[in-house]
């Protein structure tokens, strides 16, 4: 079944849908009944009955009614009292009509099968007097032809018996002594059956000051001429008072007020029957009768409500738990076309003002609501809370009526109309403005939060409440979620707090501190701090833990060292230096300016350098939201220092929001700085130029720097581990050709650390590891520490050897290696003839060689000491000489332990200053010395 819209199932009635109707309408007045001058909705008893719902309360009244004038029992006194807005009113015209028929019974609908329950058959038509407390004045008599009713007692003798009745209490009536319970006995008797209906009493009453005199009489005689009648109805079984109280402090008003009612409640105590108030399921019954001449078939009806009724328990998770049962099927078929979420908060919420009326209030506002949106043409297909027509001046002065002051401006701006922030946020945003989720959300808000405000022990609506008053079948719940996120960020009188794991929001007529919040995001200096905020927050995003030489976050080109180092840094762009794949200029030269110079001055070591930029798009929320959180924090500092007085539950939200966007700030820096920028540079054009490589890093990651770590291994644009083949390839590429067969270790190491077109290399313990590995081998090539002439010192080629990277250190071409080292070998011993027997062919004689005598005794030689005096300039040259010449001697013999000791001797002729001396203990600790020392 599709889901039509409530215009083409319901009808209003016709003065709701043309607008004809009058407030004053719904106020049903009885004295207006009385004297034959109400509107025909009131006073025709047919059409009466017609709008009527008679609610369970209603329908034991009047059974009790019918039973009494019929003489067959019934209570004598029946109290309605009920908050204001209750039904008190329609329901003494209902007892009017009743009791003084002008049409048969079965003329008026809902009648006949009350009369049947009460087994009456032939209700007889009863005489009604109707006393109410606001039409009569304590000092000026009602007039009747030509007698005047000064007392309550002479107008009811009156209007139940005219002249004949006011004639048995003519005297009383004019001293304004009340007449004794046997006089007001024989009155209703002569009257009987009659009705008694007493409206507004405590009105009257409270106007009788103690201690002065009204025509009327004074307080006591009235209260007791309440009593003296209240005693006489039980005695007359056809005689019945219907008497009204007020339950809210805006009707009894002040101390006589509360006065006479304590008087009348005792009194009444006696004989009454209390009136069951109207219940909030029959209100919507009570609404609908009135408003609507045809609420629709029962079967389009159900077909609706079961839609609604599926999408809630399909989405169980989003709304209440009450809409989940079966139950709340028959309150969306009860309802309809009105969602129950509407009665709810009226009833519920909006009922606890003083100014508004339960049932008339209710009345009154819905036929505004309905004929606006029967007006707009509204497709919705429930009347819902998010359906609220505010932005029209007649609903929404009608809904301010009953606030304070304070609230017209908080919904033109932040609820509904033209020029509100949710219709404009809906008009931009297509997601949203698809649904009109923003203005709904709001205007569900509104209805939920606007009337408790002050007085919530857990404020605002709940989210699935919210949820239910916005959504319909067919839309995706989570667009409602959205646009209150959204909202939140944006609103100055939209507040919102998590409750037992439930987001509540409410409206408040005071701001938020949202707009003192952006109004000081309006003064934050970029330069002085913004700038620095943002330089904090983005180097707190890779930590202390890193394989880097330096991380330099927002540094100028002057400050980032061109050193070798122990490995690459990284740069971190500053924001005006932000990447976007559609425009790579900012970024590139930002860091094409550290990489080329240092300063004003050339930068050498290129190739130790890297680079990270962040989002151009995300840049600009990240700008906004450091800006947010020094507002923040500012709006905090004035707090604690006493320069901003606010209210607990605002400096609890102040500091939550500070919090927030403390949070929310760190993930924005994460999620911006995102772009991983790689120099390299090409070797195959004419001029050699820089190009760049760049990589997205993950915002999911742990770890930032991990993640750059792993993103530049893979990526191999840092080589943490280096094989000697590649190695062998580079040195064979660059340097072993044009007959070159030897070149400087060191000198390769720092061209890889000056030139971007060779690998860039992590530090100079990878590429010594490299060349160790390589020596292990006769595939790849030799090294020598140092030469002297056409020698090579400390040369090592297939075997491990203890590499020192120094100037004279030189890798040598394998071809070259394995030439030289055949070089070196020395010449094979001829071989030793053993036979002495002369060879037939040699004729000379054989030399007899004399005995070799035994070797002295000697003594045994089982330690060797040695010490040297080395030039420092040339010590490392030295010390590998002494190694391959002197230590390997011994090192290569099995059986022989090596010990080597170096002692230093630094002589000044002036003081060592403290940043040597620091810098040689630090080295000598780190070296392992036994022991160092300056002296003086």
């Amino acid at each position: 079944m599709s889901l039509k819209p409530w215009r083409e199932i319901a009808r209003p009635h016709k003065d709701v849908l043309e607008g004809t109707f009058k407030q004053s309408e719904f106020a049903a007045d009885i004295s207006q009944v009385a004297a034959g001058k109400a509107t025909a909705e009131y006073q025709d008893a047919e059409k009466f009955f017609a709008r009527t719902f008679i609610t369970e309360g209603m329908r034991l009244l009047l059974i009790s009614v019918a039973q009494r004038l019929a003489g067959q029992g019934g209570d004598p006194v029946v109290q309605l009292q009920t908050a204001f807005g209750g039904g008190k009113t329609h329901t003494m015209l209902a007892v009017y009509h009743l009791a003084s028929r002008s049409v048969s019974t079965d003329k008026l609908e809902g009648i006949p099968p009350l009369l049947d329950a009460a087994k009456i058959h032939d209700l007889p038509r009863a005489n009604v007097a109707v006393i109410d407390g606001i039409k009569v004045s304590p000092s000026h008599p009602q007039q009747h032809g030509t007698i005047a009713a000064n007392t309550l007692w002479g107008e009811l003798a009156w209007q139940l018996l005219g002249e004949e009745g006011y004639a048995m209490v003519a005297a009383s009536d004019a001293s304004g002594v009340s007449p004794g319970k046997e006089v007001l006995r024989q009155l209703l008797e002569r009257a009987a059956p009659c009705v008694i209906l007493m409206d507004e009493l405590v009105a009257f009453l409270r106007q009788l000051e103690v201690g002065r005199e009204f025509s009327a009489g004074t307080f006591d005689s009235n209260i007791s001429f309440i009593q003296a009648l209240t005693e006489a109805l039980k005695s007359v079984p056809n005689a019945m008072l219907l008497a009204s109280l007020p339950e809210s402090n805006l009707e009894i008003g002040g101390d006589m007020g509360q006065r006479a009612l304590n008087s009348l409640e005792k009194y009444f105590a006696r004989v009454e029957s209390v009136w069951k108030p109207v219940a909030s399921t029959e209100a919507f019954e009570i609404v609908r009768r009135r408003l609507f001449a045809h609420a629709g078939e029962r079967a389009e009806v159900e077909g609706i409500s079961r839609q609604f009724h599926d999408f809630y328990r399909a989405n169980s998770n989003k709304f209440p738990l009450e809409t989940q049962s079966n139950v709340y099927f028959e309150r969306l078929c009860q309802s309809y076309p009105i969602h129950p979420e509407i009665f709810d908060r009226l009833y519920e919420d909006w009922s606890t003002l003083d100014k508004f009326q339960r049932t008339r209030g209710v009345l009154q506002y819905m036929a505004l609501v309905i004929h606006r949106l029967w007006n707009d043409n509204n497709q919705d297909a429930l009347i819902m809370p998010g359906s609220l027509p505010l932005d029209d001046s007649t609903v929404r002065n009608k809904s301010i009526h009953y606030l304070p002051q304070g609230w017209e401006a908080v919904l033109e701006k932040e609820v509904d109309g033209a020029r509100s922030d949710p219709a404009r946020f809906d008009g931009t945003e297509t997601r949203f403005g698809s649904v009109q989720a923003a203005r709904r959300a709001m205007r569900t808000i509104f209805l939920g939060s606007a009337p408790a405000v002050s007085n919530q022990t857990v404020r605002g609506v709940s989210l699935e409440h919210i949820l239910l008053g916005c959504a319909q079948p067919g839309q995706t719940v989570g667009i409602f979620e959205d646009v209150l996120k959204y909202l939140r960020d944006r609103l100055h009188y939209l507040y919102a707090e998590r409750h037992i794991d439930q987001d509540r929001f409410w409206l408040d007529t005071r701001t938020n501190l949202r707009r003192e919040m952006e109004s000081r995001t309006q003064n934050i200096n970029e330069r002085e701090a913004l700038e620095p905020l943002l330089k904090t927050q983005v180097g707190n995003l890779f930590g202390r833990q890193h394989s880097f030489a330096g991380i330099h976050v927002f540094t100028p080109s002057l400050d980032v060292p061109d050193e070798y180092g122990a490995g690459v840094r990284l740069v971190v762009l500053p924001p005006q230096a932000a990447y976007a794949k559609s425009d790579t200029k900012a970024a590139f030269a930002a860091a094409e300016e550290i990489l080329t110079k240092r300063g004003e001055q050339p930068r050498q070591k290129q190739n130790r350098l890297l680079f990270i930029a962040g989002d151009y798009e995300v840049m600009r929320l990240l700008k906004e939201q450091g800006r947010t959180y020094l507002a923040w924090k500012s709006i905090i500092s004035d707090i604690d220092n006493g320069k901003l007085n606010l209210d607990l539950f605002q400096v609890q939200l102040a500091r939550k929001n500070a919090d927030a966007a403390a949070q929310s700030l760190k993930q924005l820096a994460r999620e911006t700085y995102k772009w991983l920028l790689c120099p390299t540079q090409d070797m195959s054009k004419g001029k050699p130029t820089v190009q760049w490589e760049v990589l997205s890093l993950s915002a999911n990651t742990q770890s930032l720097v991990a993640d750059i770590e792993q993103k530049l291994r893979e990526e191999e644009w840092l080589i943490t581990q280096w094989s000697p083949v590649h190695l062998r390839t580079l040195l064979n590429q660059w340097y072993f050709k044009d007959g070159v067969q030897q070149i400087s270790a060191l000198k390769v190491w720092q061209d890889c650390c000056h030139y971007l077109y060779l690998p860039r290399i992590a530090s100079d313990k990878v590429f010594i590891d490299a060349l160790n590995k390589g020596l292990e081998s006769e595939d790849y090539f030799g090294f020598a520490a140092g030469q002297d002439g056409d020698k090579y010192l400390g040369f090592t080629f297939g075997k491990p050897a203890l590499v020192v990277l120094d100037a004279a250190s030189l890798l040598i071409q394998r071809e070259a290696a394995v030439a030289y080292r055949e070089s070196i070998k020395p010449p094979p011993r001829p071989p030793v003839d053993s036979d002495p027997t002369p060879d037939p062919i040699d004729p000379k004689p054989p030399i007899i060689l004399p005995p070799v005598p035994p070797p002295p005794t000697t003594v045994t030689k089982t330690r060797f000491y040695g010490s040297v005096t080395i030039d420092p300039l040339t010590a490392k040259m030295q010390f590998a000489q002494i190694m391959d010449e002197v230590v390997e001697q011994f090192t290569t013999r099995t059986g022989v332990k090596v010990a080597i000791s170096i002692e230093i001797n630094a002589i000044s002729t002036t003081d060592f200053d403290e940043d040597l001396q620091r810098a040689i203990k630090e080295n000598c600790n780190t070296l392992k010395f036994s022991g160092n020392e300056f002296e003086s």
